[in-house]
């Protein structure tokens, strides 16, 4: 076993802190608390819609640039507030906010340099392409990767297999040599599975039941400790 790969966004980089904090931002620079009831009902709101519209996305059902109104309008017309042109001007915003934000999870940083001194360490994300860079290099951690591969590149989302085959012949690996380690375990556990890849399963919210999957972690301080009994289940 010789590369890891990592999914990005609730993996390494906090999803769901930094995309709050940028959207508290947008939020008090629009005055929307003139239109809306709080900020706090806003995004609950706006985190239950843009998590449907991720998976439509991630099935293939709508393309990014839906996305990325979509969400906002939707939130807007919750709160009876139907106009599109501001539903553009948050989305604008938020694509050139988000990603400059710079919180990991606890441990990222160290984790990533102890695993780099054994493995070749690489990216697989759904993330936008154009988006996924920036996070990792203004969050410090773009150094520590040798391939990034992002869905829009093979026109693929993860589970599809062809985007874990697509990175595998990107880093000059095969199955047997790779792990990933991913938040969701549709996409990112049993997407690797199926392309012959072992994964673990990082869940610091713990969101899934226990037993879930062999290898379920809920801190990425215990990967470098659990790599050698994996290597071990599989000789």
């Amino acid at each position: 076993m010789k590369h890891l790969f990592f999914d990005l966004d609730h993996t390494l980089w906090d999803f769901e802190t930094n995309s709050k904090i940028a959207l508290d931002h947008i939020y008090a620079q629009l005055n929307l608390d003139e239109r809306m009831r709080s900020f706090q009902s806003f995004y609950t709101t706006y985190k239950k819609i843009n998590g449907k519209l991720w998976n439509s996305y991630g099935q293939g059902k709508i393309t990014k640039d839906v996305l990325r109104v979509k969400r906002f309008d939707d939130t807007l017309k919750s709160f009876q507030v139907n106009d599109r042109a501001l539903a553009e001007e948050i989305a604008e915003l938020y694509v050139g906010t988000s990603p400059y934000q710079t919180q990991l999870f606890p441990g990222t940083k160290e984790v990533l340099t102890e695993l780099e001194k054994d493995f070749e360490l690489h990216i697989i994300t759904n993330g936008f392409k154009e988006i996924q860079h920036i996070k990792l290099e203004n969050s410090g951690i773009l150094h520590h990767f040798d391939v990034i591969v992002c869905s829009e590149d093979i026109g693929k989302n993860k589970p599809a297999p062809e985007i874990f085959h697509h990175a595998m012949e990107r880093a000059k690996t095969v199955a047997s040599e790779s792990l990933m380690i991913g938040d969701n375990y549709k996409t990112d556990i049993v997407g690797a599975t199926r392309a012959g890849i072992p994964a673990i399963l990082f869940d610091p919210h713990r969101s899934y039941r226990d037993g879930i999957h062999e290898w379920h972690i809920h801190t990425l301080d215990r990967i470098p400790d659990l790599i050698p009994w994996i290597r071990q289940s599989l000789i």
